[in-house]
Parts: C-alpha cells; sequence; structure tokens
C-alpha cells in the first residue's frame, strides 16, 4: 500500500485544472461552509472547529482507513520514488491505489438516476499552487483524485503518510479502530516537521479541538460530571490551546494526555474497557465529518454533478465507518442530505439532484422501518425536519415558487417533502403508531394543507390587484366595485389551479382541485361577509357584488363537482367546505348592526343614569336604586323591538342580542361597585414589628415606609366631609340590594324571551326547547361576585375606617383594664343595625358575617400589632379573653344572631393564639426558640434570625410569638428581646 497516493510530479497534471478558476462562493461551499447552504441538520459541533479543520480531520480519518483497511504492512515511498514504483505489482491491492482507466458510467450515478458529465474527475485540479501542465506518465489513482477532492496539499499528505508509517511501525498488528488518531498523531511531529512555527501551533490546536470534540463535547457514551479523566482532560486541552504542549514520545505532559485520552476512549456501555476506541463515533461529530467525504464526490469543476468515479470513491469512504461508528442505514441518511444539500447551495438548478435524494429516501424509509434505535431515530428527525422545512417553504405558497420556466421542478419536491413527512409521521411519531394507520393519510393530508396555504396566499394577492384596479378606474362611468373585480379574478386563478398544478398535485391528493376551489370560495366568501356587514341597505354595488358572487360561486362549485364524480361521496364532502353566499346572510348581518346599535344606546343610557345614581336608601322603598329598574324596562323594550322586525331569522340572531344585553347589565354592575372598594382598600397595611417609644433613637427601626392607618382613614374621612356620600355604609349597602334584585329578575326576562320566540313565525318547537342563547350566561355571576365584593367592602370599611377611633385609637391603649371593649361593641352594634334596615334579607346573614370576620381581625391586629401604646401583662389575659367573649356575643345575639357554628369558625384565629396570653415568658420564649430553629435549622443557631411578618396569625409561627413577647409586659421579655434583637428595654 506504499502509493496509497502518488508523487508530486504525477499530480502536477492535476494542478493545472479549471478548480483555480472557481469562484470563492464556490470554494466555500465546498468546504462546508457555503453562504447557500442550508443550515446544518446536525447542529453547531464547537465554535473553535473550523470547516477547514473538519475536513482535514475528514481526510487524515479517510487516508488512514485506507492504508490499514488490507492488513498489509505499511510502506512509505518518497516523492521523488513513486514513479519508478507505480507500476509494481504488489502495488494494486488495495481500491485507492488502483488506476483509473475508465469513464463509463457509474453504476451509483446511473440507479440514483443522475446524469453522466462529459468528463470525468481526472481532470480535477490539486489543492497546491498552479503549476504548467505536465504530460502525466501514469493513469492516477483514486486515491490521487480523492487527495485533490479533498483539497489537500502534497506537503500535508506527505506528512499524514509518514506518520501513519511510524504508527504502523511502533503498532504493528493493531487495529485502527483501537487508536485514537489524532492523539498518535501528535506524538509524532515536532515543530520542525512544519514550514513555520505558527502552522505546527495551529495543526497540534486543531488536534487537540478534535479530541475535545470526540471526547468532551460529543462523546460516544455520556460522561459523568465527576470522572476525573474528563476533568483533566479539559484542563490539558485549555492549557495547550494557549500555550503548545511538549509531544514527544516520552514527554511527561504527553503521557498524561495519552492517559486521559485512553481511559475516555475505551470506555463501553457494560462499563469495562471496550476493543474500540470511540472518538469520533459520537453525534453529530461523525456525521459531520462523515458528510465532509460524501461532499468530495461532487465535481469540483461541475458543483451539480457527482464524479464518474463515485463508485470507486465510495468503496473507500465507506471504509471509515469503523471508526466513525456508522453503517448503511446511517450512510443512506447522510446522504440524502448531501444530495439534498447540494441542490440547493448549487441555486436549485440540477432537478437530477432532487430525483437522487427522493431515491435515497426511499432507501432511508425503509430502514426507518426497520430499526427502532433511538439515536438514529434523533438524526432521522434532524435530517428530515431540515429537508420537510425547506420543501415547505416553497409547497406552502407554489404559486410563488413555480411557473413556466420551473414548473417542472414542483413534482420532485412535493415527492420530496411528502417522502420526509411520511417518514416522519409513518416511522417517529408514536402517536401515528398508537392509532390505526388508516386512519391518517400523511401524503394526501401535506397536500391538503399546501393546496389551502397557497390558495389563501394567492387570494391574498389577487384581493390587493383588485383594490388596485378599483381605484385606477375610480374616475370612469359606472366603475366596478372592488369585489366584482376580485371575483373575477378569482374565477381565472381558479381556472389556472385546475389546468397547471391540479394535475401534479393530484398524484397524492385525488381531489386536489376540488379542495383549491372551496379554499378560494371560502376566502371570497368572507370578504363578501365583511362587504355586506358595513352597508345597511342593498345598494346598486352591493347588487353587482352580488351578482358577481353569484357567477363565481356557480364557476366554483362546476369545478368541484367535477373534479369529484369520482370520489366515492359524489363531491359531498367538498361542497360542504364551500358555504352559499346566500341574501338571508346579508339581511342577518344588517340586523346584526342593529342589534349593535341598540346596544350602543343602552350602554350609553347605562353611564348617563349612574352618573346620577345617588344610592339612597329612601328612594325605594324596597331599597335598590331606580337606575335599575330602568335597565331592566329597557332591556325589555329592546326585546319586544326585535322580535317585530320583519326577518325571518329570529332565532338564529337572538344569541347575538342576548350576549350584548348580557354584556350590558354585566357593565352596569361593574359600574356600579366601582369607587367602593374591597377588602383590601380599607384594611390597614401590616405594621412592622416594634418595641419603642416614639421619639426615641429606636424609632425606625423595625419601621416599613408604609402608608400608615392613620392617614388611610383620614383622607377617606375627608372625602365624606366633603360632600361625597355616595360611599357610606348606607349606599354601599343599597348597592347590594340592586345587584341581588337584578339577579332575581333575570329569571323573569328569561321567561318572557322565550314567550316571545313562541309567538314568532320563523320559530320552529327546536328553537325555543333548549335554553342555549338565551339566557343570561355573564350577568349571575357578576351578580355573586359583586354581593361578594362590596359585602367583604363594607365589613373593613366600617371596622377599619368607621370605628378605628374606638378599635385602633382606644381599645387597651395604656392600662387594659381601664380601655376595654365597650366603646367598639356599642358603635358595632349601631352600624349592624343600619344593616339591618338596609339590607334585604336574602343577602343580610352574608354581611353580618364579613363584619364579624373583621372584627376579629381588628382585635387580633390590635393585641398583635397595636404599636408602642400597648402593652399587656400575664394578668390582662382574662381581660382580652372576657373582651373576645363580648364580641362573639355581639354577634350570636342571645341566638338572634349568626349560627354558633358560624361563629366558631370565623373566630378560629383569635380563638387559637389567646392563650399565648395567658402562658408565662420563659415559656414563650423557649417556644419561640424552638419553632425558629425548626424554621431556619442549622443557620438560626448562632443567632436567631428576625421572622418575617405574614399576617396568617397562628400560635405555631414564630412571628406571631415574637409580637406577644414584644408587647409582653415584663422584666423577661425586655432582656430577651434586648439581648437578641437589640430592641429597647422599655416599652
Amino acid at each position: 500500500m506504499a502509493s496509497l497516493f502518488r508523487d508530486r510530479s504525477s499530480l502536477s497534471s492535476l494542478s493545472h485544472s479549471k478548480r483555480d478558476s472557481l469562484s470563492a462562493t464556490a470554494s466555500s461551499r465546498f468546504s462546508g461552509g457555503g453562504a447557500a447552504s442550508l443550515p446544518s441538520p446536525f447542529g453547531d459541533l464547537t465554535p473553535s472547529l473550523s470547516s477547514t479543520d473538519l475536513r482535514d480531520t475528514a481526510y487524515e480519518i479517510f487516508v488512514a482507513a485506507c492504508r490499514t483497511s488490507t492488513g498489509k504492512p505499511l510502506t512509505y515511498i518518497p516523492a521523488s520514488n513513486s514513479d519508478r514504483l507505480s507500476n509494481s505489482p504488489s502495488l494494486s491491492s488495495s481500491p485507492s491505489q488502483r488506476s483509473i482507466t475508465s469513464t463509463a458510467a457509474s453504476k451509483m450515478k446511473k440507479a440514483l438516476g443522475l446524469r453522466s458529465s462529459s468528463g470525468s474527475g481526472l481532470s480535477t485540479g490539486s489543492a497546491g499552487s498552479p503549476s504548467p501542465p505536465v504530460k502525466s506518465k501514469r493513469p492516477l489513482t483514486v486515491g490521487e483524485l480523492m487527495r485533490a477532492q479533498m483539497r489537500v496539499t502534497e506537503n500535508n499528505d506527505s506528512r499524514i503518510r509518514r506518520a501513519l508509517l511510524r504508527i504502523a511501525a511502533g503498532q504493528v498488528g493493531k487495529r485502527l479502530e483501537s487508536m485514537v488518531l489524532p492523539l498518535e498523531l501528535l506524538q509524532q511531529f515536532k515543530s520542525s516537521d512544519f514550514p513555520t512555527q505558527e502552522e505546527y501551533q495551529s495543526w497540534q490546536r486543531r488536534n487537540l479541538k478534535v479530541l475535545e470534540a470526540g471526547l468532551l463535547l460529543h462523546p460516544y457514551l455520556p460522561i459523568e460530571k465527576s470522572n476525573a479523566a474528563s476533568q483533566r482532560l479539559r484542563q490539558l486541552i485549555h492549557g495547550a490551546l494557549d500555550r503548545p504542549m511538549e509531544t514527544g514520545r516520552n514527554n511527561e505532559s504527553m503521557q498524561i494526555l495519552r492517559n486521559a485520552v485512553m481511559s475516555l476512549a475505551s470506555r463501553s456501555s457494560e462499563g469495562s474497557l471496550a476493543e474500540s476506541c470511540h472518538w469520533a463515533d459520537g453525534f453529530p461529530l461523525n456525521l459531520r465529518l462523515y458528510e465532509i467525504l460524501l461532499e468530495a464526490c461532487f465535481d469540483a469543476n461541475d458543483e451539480t454533478s457527482i464524479l464518474e468515479e463515485v463508485d470507486e470513491l465510495m468503496e473507500l469512504i465507506k471504509k471509515t465507518w469503523p471508526i466513525l461508528g456508522l453503517n448503511q442505514m446511517l450512510h443512506n441518511l447522510c446522504f440524502s442530505w448531501v444530495l439534498f444539500n447540494r441542490y440547493v447551495s448549487t441555486g436549485q438548478v440540477e432537478n437530477d439532484l432532487l430525483y437522487a435524494a427522493d431515491s435515497q429516501l426511499a432507501e432511508v424509509s425503509k430502514d426507518a422501518k426497520a430499526t427502532k434505535d433511538p439515536t438514529y431515530s434523533k438524526i432521522l428527525s434532524c435530517i428530515l425536519s431540515a429537508i420537510l422545512g425547506w420543501a415547505e417553504k416553497r409547497l406552502l405558497a407554489y404559486h410563488d415558487t413555480f411557473d413556466a420556466g420551473n414548473i417542472s421542478s414542483m413534482q420532485s419536491i412535493v415527492s420530496l417533502g411528502v417522502s420526509a413527512a411520511k417518514v416522519l409521521v409513518e416511522d417517529i411519531s408514536n402517536e401515528y403508531r398508537r392509532r390505526r394507520k388508516t386512519e391518517v393519510d400523511v401524503a394526501r393530508n401535506r397536500i391538503d394543507t399546501y393546496i389551502r396555504s397557497s390558495l389563501r396566499t394567492a387570494f391574498a394577492q389577487r384581493m390587493e390587484q383588485a383594490d388596485s384596479s378599483r381605484r385606477a378606474s375610480r374616475n370612469q362611468p359606472n366603475p366596478l366595485p372592488g369585489l366584482a373585480i376580485l371575483a373575477k379574478d378569482v374565477g381565472e386563478l381558479a381556472t389556472k389551479e385546475k389546468d397547471v398544478f391540479s394535475p401534479i398535485l393530484k398524484m397524492w391528493h385525488p381531489f386536489a382541485a376540488g379542495v383549491a376551489v372551496a379554499t378560494l370560495h371560502i376566502c371570497y366568501g368572507n370578504e363578501l361577509k365583511q362587504f355586506i356587514s358595513s352597508i345597511t341597505e342593498l345598494t346598486p354595488d352591493a347588487v353587482q357584488v352580488l351578482r358577481a358572487a353569484d357567477k363565481l360561486e356557480k364557476d366554483l362549485v362546476l369545478i368541484a363537482v367535477e373534479d369529484s364524480v369520482d370520489s366515492e361521496d359524489g363531491g359531498k364532502a367538498i361542497i360542504r367546505e364551500m358555504p352559499p353566499y346566500e341574501a338571508d346572510t346579508a339581511i342577518a348581518n344588517m340586523v346584526k348592526v342593529w342589534i349593535k346599535t341598540r346596544l350602543d344606546k343602552v350602554k350609553e343610557w347605562i353611564d348617563r343614569n349612574l352618573q346620577q345614581e345617588v344610592w339612597n336608601p329612601r328612594a325605594n322603598q324596597e331599597g335598590f336604586a331606580p337606575s335599575a329598574v330602568e335597565v331592566l324596562r329597557i332591556i325589555d323594550e329592546t326585546l319586544d323591538a326585535f322580535f317585530q322586525l320583519p326577518i325571518p331569522s329570529h332565532p338564529a340572531l337572538l344569541p347575538d342580542l342576548m350576549s350584548g344585553l348580557d354584556r350590558c347589565l354585566q357593565y352596569y354592575i361593574t359600574k356600579a361597585k366601582s369607587g367602593c372598594g374591597s377588602r383590601n382598600t380599607y384594611i390597614p397595611t401590616m405594621p412592622a414589628l416594634t418595641r419603642c417609644e416614639a421619639g426615641t433613637k429606636f424609632q425606625n427601626v423595625w419601621k416599613k415606609k408604609d402608608k400608615p392607618v392613620h392617614s388611610q382613614r383620614r383622607s377617606s374621612q375627608s372625602a365624606v366631609a366633603n360632600g361625597d356620600t355616595t360611599f357610606g355604609v348606607p349606599q354601599i349597602c343599597v348597592r347590594i340590594n340592586t345587584m341581588q334584585r337584578i339577579r332575581a329578575e333575570l329569571e323573569v326576562l328569561e321567561k318572557r324571551i322565550i314567550t316571545l320566540l313562541r309567538n314568532s313565525e320563523s320559530a320552529h318547537v327546536e328553537d325555543f326547547s333548549n335554553g342555549l342563547g338565551k339566557k343570561f350566561e355573564l350577568t349571575p355571576a357578576a351578580c355573586l361576585e359583586g354581593v361578594k365584593q362590596l359585602s367583604e367592602a363594607v365589613a373593613y370599611k366600617i371596622i377599619f375606617h368607621d370605628l378605628s377611633h374606638v378599635l385602633w385609637d382606644r381599645l387597651y391603649v395604656g392600662e387594659p383594664s381601664s380601655s376595654r371593649i365597650e366603646f367598639f361593641l356599642q358603635e358595632l352594634e349601631q352600624n349592624l343595625t343600619t344593616i339591618a334596615d338596609v339590607v334585604h334579607e336574602r343577602v343580610r346573614t352574608r354581611i353580618v358575617a364579613d363584619v364579624m370576620k373583621a372584627a376579629f381581625d381588628g382585635f387580633l391586629l390590635v393585641l398583635l400589632a397595636g404599636g408602642p401604646s400597648r402593652a399587656f401583662s400575664r394578668q390582662d389575659s382574662q381581660i382580652i379573653e372576657d373582651d373576645f367573649e363580648a364580641l362573639k356575643e355581639l354577634f350570636w345575639a342571645n341566638g338572634d344572631g349568626l349560627p354558633t357554628d358560624v361563629i366558631n369558625k370565623f373566630s378560629a384565629s383569635v380563638r387559637d393564639v389567646l392563650p399565648l396570653y395567658r402562658t408565662d415568658t420563659e415559656s414563650l420564649v423557649e417556644r419561640f426558640r424552638q419553632l425558629t430553629l425548626e424554621t431556619y435549622g442549622s443557620s438560626a443557631k448562632s443567632r436567631l434570625p428576625l421572622p418575617p411578618t405574614s399576617g396568617q396569625w397562628n400560635p405555631t409561627e414564630p412571628n406571631t410569638l415574637l409580637r406577644v413577647l414584644c408587647y409582653r409586659n415584663d422584666e423577661v421579655a425586655s432582656r430577651f428581646l434586648k439581648k437578641t434583637y437589640n430592641l429597647p428595654k422599655k416599652l
């Protein structure tokens, strides 16, 4: 195998070729970086490996695989002796050494349907500098052709051969798969083997980056994070990339590198040492290298043509499979991508490449059915998704893609896209496998999608053209309306579709023309509906548009029927996709305009009357707002007016009217409750933890910069003092009554609608047999939500705003025994009396329960966050418990108030916290420590952290315990707080 590649003098004939005249773009594309190429489906390997790096590595693998494939010893022959040995019989045992003596058509090209080129790859130039023509003394070998195709210089090739001879001499009988080629090459050369130090360093860095890519970034087997060899190798590589390493055979750094590399490359899935080294067979590195080798099969002088010597080249390329971990299935898949990508990157001018790619996909489909290997499926999905994406970009708007000049390529692109889609769906999709395959026709579904998408795009373009024509003829007598022009254009588009595109698409979809005209029918119908909805009466223009639409409809239906005449249902399915352009539709749209106008007036009336509404409890003896009476009246009048319209479609249009009236009532409810606030409006901002008097040096230690409760209360009281009385407790109660009344009246209205519908001449039994479209859907829920919001708002307004002066400002201020809860209970009872007098009995219990909940919340807030004016001793616990019982008794009212279970439910938080005030301080401190340690773990052992304020008071919550301690008036609590948080000892 000494003359795998011939000498420099023989290859000089290759230098004088057309390759030097290739454009920069073609050269870049050949090396894998062409701007016209599609993004690689294999993804980015690493930003540090360039296309040239990958090409050089691929060539080294190729040469190594070919030189060791026969098992014969390697003998290095200097270039000066290559001519003398060129005819030696012993050198013809390898396919790479066989002379190329014939340009007969390739069997592979014939099988793929590719044309034969006028010449052969023998004319392909070398990668070296141009030289004068020299008459070749002998035929060239396949190996020489490959070197020229891969653009490898003679010097680099000679250096590779020398290294392989050295490697083989040192490892006789050892298979190439058991070696890591970049590692062996690194050990063979010194900087003196290269023309310049820079070239040597570049070569060394490239081999190290290949090791990084194959063993660390894209390994054959996943690497655990704890793997010491991987960490060591990464450090070595990164260090060597910055500073070249010594690579001598016995060099210590080289031995460390070898140990790390071999440890990673020899791993197996069973955990034992593998016989073969895995360094270039990890996805996607192996496929990217193999892609570069396959690209070398294309003639550099004719980028759209595969070399006639492809059979011999492919025989050699396949010898790299053991190193790259490939097989026939992955070869078929990768070769399909290379053929397809070459078609795209060369300007889509050679349809034979499309035929060949499609032919290869047929083999890929067979392979996909024969294996369920997850790695193969992942690669298959990446490549086919890229092919399908490119094809669909053109097929989803094929009217823009194809014309008379390139219509011949449409069939190939459709075939390719459908083939890719079928493999992706049928052989990869788990969902498809779970279903019966007879339920899914992948090819037909894809074509159906292409037709509909393309026709929609084409229709949009014709619509723009029709609009331009209408503007151009504006000053002419009797100009055609835009939709009439569009109808004519759509008819011509349908004819073109039937004559030009449908014959091709029928190969995959038997009713292609029918689907196309159905799509156009729908598109035009949508525009027609918009046109009719914009008019209030049938004008001459409207009549002209309707006549043009009627003619277009007949033409489209005729094409659909003719196309579907042989179908099982006689074309009924297609016709069902084409809703007729009926006059009833125009009438219905005009009625909808009427409905919208009436609804707008209703909304305007609501706004005007709500601005005048004062929500006075005395304005209506039943306690709800007069504006609600008017809302219900005008809705009733609107329903009467609707059923008096002379139309035949009351049942069909009633849901539109009901939906609009429903939204109007919802709007009224939303406006009625606006400005009243909610629970969060009145509940004060949670006070920060404090144990200091105002004016002391600690006063800002624990304070938050939130808006104080008193400032909120003063601002609200100021609004009332300035005459804004629409949000007082009685006024909010009237709003609640109003929402309750509206909810009760909805049932009356719905019964009246059924009566009006029964009396309508156009109604049928099925029209009023169900409630769909004849009921208010939004308003009932809006009423319930409004009552809930306002009930909570009025409750928390009473407790935290109106009664703040007897709760927040007075209760337990100073000495608890002299500032108890009696004043708060007296004023709270007055407010409850007001509620009982104003609120409707059906919602009265709910509001009282919300007031009770707010009162319990306020009571707790006083105890746990009442500020520096409050302090409690253990003896005060009985006072607090008695006051709490008095508060509950107010709502129980000797059995006439709220049920006991309701009171117990809402008072649970207070009931759980009160025992803390009876507990001795030492126990509280110990419990606080324990809970804090449980909450914060070991981080709290050195110093107890300050627990955040959650507002969810609970005896097992650290912040609750801390607040009890802060308000505990004894020396033990003061010392603990001073020592732990540096809080002042005195309150």
